[in-house]
C-alpha cells in the first residue's frame, strides 16, 4: 500500500508503507531509502444533496 507523508513544511514523500511509529509518524520506502514523517490526512468528502426535479436558478 502506498502512503504519502510530510517530512518538512515543503517536502512530501510518496512510497510503500513500512510501519507506523508509536508517536504517530509513518515510515515509507522509496527504492532502498526509508523516510519518516507525518501522514497526510485525506480530504474530507463533501456531501452534496440533490432534490429530484429541482432546477438551478441562474
Amino acid at each position: 500500500m502506498y502512503r504519502t507523508i510530510v517530512t518538512s513544511s515543503h517536502i512530501s514523500v510518496q512510497g510503500e508503507f513500512v510501519k507506523r511509529l508509536p508517536d504517530g509518524r509513518e515510515v515509507v520506502r522509496v527504492g532502498d531509502a526509508e523516510y519518516v514523517g507525518m501522514p497526510v490526512s485525506p480530504l474530507p468528502r463533501k456531501v452534496v444533496a440533490f432534490q429530484a426535479g429541482a432546477t438551478s436558478a441562474a
